[in-house]
This record gives C-alpha cells, structure tokens and sequence, in this order.
C-alpha cells in the first residue's frame, strides 16, 4: 500500500508541548519517583534521583504540569516553603490518605526544571483555595522587584523570580474539582484570571479548565462565557479498555485477552473523534483559532499492581501502551493547528509512566521508548499524506531541518504489514531507523529484566526509485528519519 506524502505542502507546526508531561503528589510519583532527598543514599543532586533526571533529559521533556490533578485543589503553595523541618505535614485525601510532608514544593519544582530543562505548567487550587492564595504564589514566583512575596522568595534562598508561561486555573471542575456547572465556572474563571499579576513582558498563558470526554455541553458553555479570557482549554480523556464505567473498565495491565487488546485500542482511537468534535465548538467562537486546546491528561489507565496500594494507581506498561502512545501521538500530530500542549499521566510510577522505579533500581517503559523516537517531531511541520492505509496501521510524518521523520505503529498481533511511502524523490538517504517492537502482547519490561523491550534498529526497508518501501511487524512501532 502506498501512501503520498505532500513534502512540498506547507503544514501545521507540531507543539513541543504536545510532549509534555504531568507529575501530581500521587502515590511514589514524586517522592521515590522522583524526589528522594538530599540525603538519600539513591544518586541525587539537590534531592533529585539522577537516574530519572538523566533519562527525562534524553527525551527533552519541554513542560512539566505540577502539582496535580486533584492534589492541586487541596493544596496550599505556603506549605510547601520554607526550611523543610518546618512545613506543614497533611493528608493526602485524594491519594491514598498518607501523610504528605511538603518537603518536594516550590522551590523543589524549579530545580527539578532546571535539571531537566522543562519549562513549568502549575495548576494553582480553584478548588479549595482562594484569589489571593492564587495571585500571591505567582507574585512569588514571579515578581522580580521589591514585595511580600518577592522578599519571602528571597527570605527562602531564591533570589532572582522565576519564569511562569503556563498557568490552569481550575482541575477537573466538574468533578473532584468543585461540581460545578459549566455556567459558574465560567463566571469563576473571569474572576481568577482577571487576579493573576503579569510582571514578565510575556503574557501568562492561563489555560482554563475545559471538559471530560465528550462532554460538548462543557466547551460551548466555556467558550461562550469565558472564551475572550482563556489561551487554552484543557481537556482530559483516558484510556479505559472495557468501557465506559470507571468502577469496571479497567482491567489489568498485564495477563489480557485478545479481546481487552482491540477495546483498548478502540477506545484510544476515540480520542481523534473527540478533539475534533471539541475544536469543531471551539471554531463557533474563535475561527481564527487563535484558542488552543490542551489536553493536560492522558493515557491509560488500569487495575493496580496486586499488593500495592489502590490509591497510589502504580501500573505496569507494556508494548499495549507503546501502541497506545504512539496512536495518540499520530493523532495529537494531525489537530496541530488547534492543539498545543498535552501532557500524558504521569511521569513515574503513576498510571502511564515513562519511568518506574523501585529503591535505587530505575527501569524505562515502552512508552518511554516512543517519546525518544518520536522526538523528531517536536516543533517540526506536519506533513500530509494521502493514500489508503491497512487497518491497524498509523503513521505521521513531519519535516524540520532538511529531514523528514515518518512514525509508524502496527497494532495487529500476528500480521506486518508491507507500506510505500513516496515523497517526490526529494529525499534519498536514510539517517536513522529505530524499532519497538515485542512478542507477547503484554511483553514489558522488569527490574529483573530491564532491557526485554528496547529500542533496536530496523533493517526490512529499502528506498526504490525515490519512495521508502518498509516490512512494519506487528507489535511494534518503527521511526524512519531522511534526508
């Protein structure tokens, strides 16, 4: 089958940020995860596991959306300031009722940025917080002069503000974040936004909260109301394989059915259907799209590991999730124009991880291995392409530099499938040609086994009068980048 690539077409520009990650205070996401203390005997540097701060640095997170989730609407940032013998010790509710010592906060965040050169996305607490609690954190970060917060930032060791693009007002508020109705979150937002102080010459890119799924009724009530005030519109959508319910449509991570395979790749796909419904409203009232969609949580989302706790939603991750992120991916990709960010749930050890780890052992995910292939097409051109496609395949294609990357995914479980891409003769060497593939469709990787999926080399391609002729196995995931 042969697709045609319009390598001379101008395209949309793919978002960096369409990369992005999401830590929330959530079971060992943060602390083990990623924060162990300055004094842990784990390789660190100002508290922060190397081994994990070295492996996001390879993928070039670009943001990192922090504190939550529904942590961020019991959460008050002065807790989380100070020297650390002193902060205030609570109980996360949301996750799992431990107790929460404060000591990753503020400060903690910015480092962890630094080392790995993410920009920050902080989600401040519409829940159960208030205007001042809001505005004051971001004159704390921010403020480069002479005021209360600027001189307590400074009282606490950081001298010059920080940088703050990104900025949610409001989580899941028609949910854990508040039940609210559309129509009064609307009303709410102007008002927050509206106390948000600007020191930096760069506007702050305030993101408001948008809806679950399907949820239509909740983006045209939004964009109505509060549509003049937002940049963006977050939108959550997770991968449930059995269905709708959340009580039931989970399942496990491991040891599946054929049957949970297709459900789960039938209810990823979904999400194409649904961001083009959203952005179709979104067009109603911004037709300039000047409006983005962001889609700050994502990915699957199964039954915990047996003997650990419910709340702290620990998961394996297996070539399934590979498949899952790079279909995502494929589609994030083809909705560039509309959609910015997105930011997959969550970094370590929570749900779709990129990283688990367990005492000083880390172990990379199948999903982390599609970020690091994928990595050429953050802020490249999208590249169109038309041409019928076999059924369980998905591709994406983009140019930057000279070069033109094309991803491609083949969920079949027994089948490769033989693809021509041609692209005008116009590009005729091969730079690099990386494959993810697996035997058994729950294959994954352990801290026994840490290396049993990895990225490997594809050789069954071969380039023929000016088009790329490649044998795609099942399982797997292949980039192939020309020049």
């Amino acid at each position: 089958m042969t697709i045609n690539l319009l390598v001379n077409k101008e395209g949309a520009k793919i978002s960096k940020y369409l990369y992005g990650q999401f830590s929330e205070h959530l079971g060992r996401g943060i602390y083990e995860g990623i924060y162990v203390g300055e004094n842990s005997d784990i390789p660190n540097v100002n508290g922060m596991r190397t081994d994990v701060v070295n492996a996001l640095k390879d993928i070039h997170v670009p943001v990192l959306r922090w504190p939550g989730g529904l942590f961020a609407d019991t959460y008050n940032w002065r807790d989380g300031i100070g020297p650390k013998d002193q902060r205030k010790k609570i109980v996360n509710t949301n996750w799992g009722n431990v107790t929460e010592d404060n000591s990753f906060g503020t400060h903690e965040y910015f480092e962890l940025l630094d080392q790995i050169g993410a920009e920050p996305y902080i989600a401040v607490n519409m829940g159960s917080g208030s205007i001042r609690e809001m505005a004051e954190w971001v004159e704390y970060v921010t403020m480069p002069g002479q005021s209360p917060m600027a001189d307590l930032r400074r009282k606490n060791g950081r001298q010059e503000p920080w940088k703050l693009r990104f900025l949610g007002i409001g989580n899941e508020a028609w949910g854990g974040g508040g039940q609210m109705r559309p129509e009064f979150y609307s009303d709410l937002y102007r008002r927050y936004q509206s106390f948000v102080p600007q020191y930096e010459d760069e506007p702050m890119y305030k993101v408001a909260c948008g809806p679950s799924e399907d949820d239509y009724e909740w983006t045209d009530k939004v964009m109505q109301i509060a549509g003049p005030f937002l940049d963006g519109l977050s939108l959550h959508y997770y991968t449930l394989p059995a269905g709708e319910d959340w009580q039931s449509s989970k399942t496990s991570a491991t040891g599946f059915s054929e049957d949970l395979w297709w459900r789960t790749i039938d209810r990823t796909k979904k999400i194409d259907e649904i961001i083009t419904k959203h952005s179709a409203i979104m067009d109603k009232y911004d037709p300039e799209q000047e409006k983005n969609l962001v889609i700050d949580e994502w990915g699957t989302w199964y039954d915990v590991e047996k003997g650990t706790n419910p709340g702290f939603l620990y998961q394996q991750n297996t070539i399934r999730d590979a498949m899952v992120a790079a279909i995502n991916l494929n589609i994030f990709h083809k909705h560039a124009k509309r959609l910015y960010m997105a930011n997959i749930a969550q970094t370590v050890n929570v749900l779709q991880a990129m990283l688990l780890t367990d005492g000083d052992q880390m172990i990379k995910t199948p999903t982390y291995y599609v970020f690091d292939m994928y990595q050429n097409h953050m802020d490249a051109e999208f590249v169109e392409g038309f041409g019928k496609m076999p059924a369980n395949v998905s591709y994406t294609a983009s140019k930057k530099d000279g070069k033109l990357t094309i991803s491609i995914v083949n969920y079949n479980l027994e089948d490769s499938e033989e693809l021509t891409f041609s692209f005008e003769n116009q590009f005729n060497t091969v730079l690099s040609a990386k494959l993810l593939m697996a035997d058994a469709m729950d294959a994954h990787n352990t801290f026994d086994n840490p290396d049993q999926i990895h990225e490997d080399k594809i050789t069954e391609y071969k380039l023929l009068n000016g088009d790329l002729v490649i044998n795609v196995p099942n399982k797997s995931v292949v980039t192939i980048a020309l020049r």
